[in-house]
């Protein structure tokens, strides 16, 4: 929801307008690259330091991804490209926005209007014989629209901000030609700021009859993403407190609950902590709070669930149908506060819950070189308040298991796509959102894919640490490889290289290293979070790990490791 227009000057140019709009919402940083049918966008934003500002990422995808990150910490993010391949790297970044229902406006520059479908460099037009870049971006945004004329352009910004911000929120998009970019137009309006969360109040008929399924103890609930992104962390901790709850979260949503807090049970689902499994095993209701529940945070879950009376509250139902299920929808923060009212009144109809050793950390583990002993030191470490970026991959379903959200902190995990390389534009955009220690936890294949964003956290100094536990493959398809097809194709492992000091001569003056054992990983650690700027620790991992997922698990309860082709082409023994 929009507030009312201000008034502003009789006439403006297109870009200037829209550049009053973003500041007017509170947008600070514009992520992007740029070219020749984008430069006056960039321009225009300039002009406005240090109101607000243009951070040039390396690519497109990044840039993406970095609006996507600074939307998950402050509400709204904007990224702007130019056209053809510029718009067309755009697209996977868009994706996972709309997947994860992230709030981003992208505009993207088109070659002027008299010069479309006649051969102009870069046209995305869909004149002639030119790729439609709006056929593209309606499959992947919740609106796109193509500036046809200048005098169009208020009214399309204000349905593309109405898109991203309002109900199910979701990325935005706007083509705009650059002839159509610095056209003066006339208007009355002004940039407008917004109300901030969906305001929709619950159903009350809802909230009763699910009041009343709650009142049946034990009760467990499963967190998802949008306890954080709505700001309903207190409202939830009242609730499970007055219903005595044991609390899980979904993989991306370790930030909902206090994972310290004795109530807390873990991850649920494929990465998930066997405490979840048992609790909802013993529970006579569940109550998903925030999430959609999708196959990663259900998955072994799903015939103990389908037993369960599920309550459910938030913007969106779940997946999957359940026999016995109330949905709440509107509001979640509204929702929490009035179950919990509800709950101090309501008698209960079973003891209080079975209480099962709670997921307080990882468990100290011996000094050995493992993901799981690595990824342990830096739950200890991780500074109260920072923000952790998990990638894709093997690495990530480690991290998701065994890392804790930290105290005061965030936990971004994109599920949407799981697109590797996620991580190293998004923690540009996390950097700037929150100007916090930011720490990035991915593989040697997500760094191939994306870590050339390190230049810009080096550029701007941000307070990145980059984590790459660098096991020489693509670690998750190896092991799927291996462990469910039963095949060794010997195309997923990769020649050995030195990350650390690659980078480090890369970009003088980065605190960039290599270690290959556990002291020197915390050492690293330390000194990482100690500095002002950007660094990068690289963990050269001696094994192919087999990480914490269900279906590895099943398939091969005992297996910790799985072959890896070496560069002589021999293959190292599975142990």
């Amino acid at each position: 929801m929009l507030l009312p227009p201000t008034r502003m000057a009789s006439s403006t140019k297109v870009h200037d307008l829209i550049v009053e709009r973003l500041s007017q919402l509170g947008v600070r940083h514009v992520f992007g690259v740029g070219g020749a049918n984008i430069e006056d966008m960039f321009a225009a934003v300039q002009r406005r330091r240090p109101e607000i500002r243009a951070v040039l990422c390396k690519h497109e995808h990044a840039a993406g991804t970095a609006a996507d990150a600074y939307a998950r910490l402050r509400g709204f993010g904007v990224v702007m490209t130019t056209s053809g391949g510029g718009a067309m790297n755009l697209v996977h970044a868009m994706a996972e926005a709309r997947a994860s229902r992230i709030p981003v406006l992208a505009i993207v520059g088109e070659p002027p209007t008299n010069l479309q479908g006649k051969g102009a460099f870069q046209d995305t037009s869909g004149k002639g014989s030119a790729v439609d870049a709006l056929a593209v971006f309606r499959a992947v945004t919740v609106y796109a629209a193509r500036v046809e004329r200048a005098a169009d352009a208020p009214q399309l910004l204000e349905e593309a901000l109405e898109a991203a911000l309002g109900g199910l929120q979701g990325p935005s998009l706007l083509l705009i030609a650059k002839d159509l970019q610095c056209a003066e137009i006339a208007t009355s309006r002004s940039a407008v700021g917004r109300t901030g969360a969906p305001t929709a109040r619950p159903n009350q008929v809802d909230l009763q009859l699910a009041s009343r399924w709650l009142s049946n103890r034990p009760v467990v609930v499963i967190a998802g993403p949008e306890v954080s992104r709505c700001h309903a962390e207190l409202d939830l901790a009242l609730l499970a407190t007055e219903l005595d709850a044991t609390v899980a979260t979904a993989p991306d949503a370790r930030d909902a609950f206090d994972n310290r807090d004795p109530r807390f049970l873990g991850v649920s689902g494929a990465m998930g902590h066997l405490a979840v499994s048992e609790a909802i095993q013993a529970a006579q209701t569940v109550l998903l709070a925030g999430t959609t529940l999708p196959l990663l945070a259900r998955q072994g879950l799903e015939s103990v669930l389908s037993e369960k009376a599920i309550v459910s509250v938030g913007l969106e139902r779940p997946f999957v149908s359940f026999p016995r299920c109330v949905h709440v929808d509107g509001d979640l923060s509204t929702s929490l506060r009035t179950l919990a009212t509800l709950a101090t009144d309501s008698p209960r109809t079973s003891p209080a819950s079975v209480r099962f050793d709670a997921a307080q950390g990882p468990p100290i583990r011996p000094p050995s070189f493992t993901m799981a002993s690595l990824l342990d030191a830096l739950d200890r470490s991780a500074p109260a308040g920072s923000v952790i970026l998990v990638d894709a991959g093997n690495t990530g379903a480690s991290a998701v298991h065994h890392v804790r959200s930290p105290r005061g902190g965030r936990w971004l995990l994109a599920m949407g796509m799981a697109g590797m390389g996620y991580t190293f534009g998004a923690a540009t955009g996390a950097a700037f959102a929150t100007g916090k220690r930011c720490i990035v936890i991915a593989g040697d294949g997500a760094f191939f894919m994306q870590g050339m964003e390190i230049h810009t956290a080096v550029e701007h100094g941000l307070p990145i640490t980059y984590v790459i536990l660098d096991n020489r493959a693509h670690g998750m398809c190896l092991v799927r490889e291996r462990l469910l097809l039963g095949e060794n194709a010997g195309y997923n492992a990769f020649r050995s290289s030195r990350l650390g000091a690659g980078l480090a001569a890369m970009f003088p003056g980065l605190p960039a290293h290599d270690c290959e054992t556990r002291s020197e990983f915390e050492l690293l650690l330390q000194r990482s979070f100690r500095e002002s700027g950007p660094s990068v620790v690289c963990a050269s991992m001696p094994d192919v790990e087999v990480p914490p997922f269900s279906a590895f698990r099943e398939r091969a309860p005992t297996a910790l490791t799985v072959p890896r082709e070496v560069d002589d082409g021999r293959v190292e023994n599975a142990r």
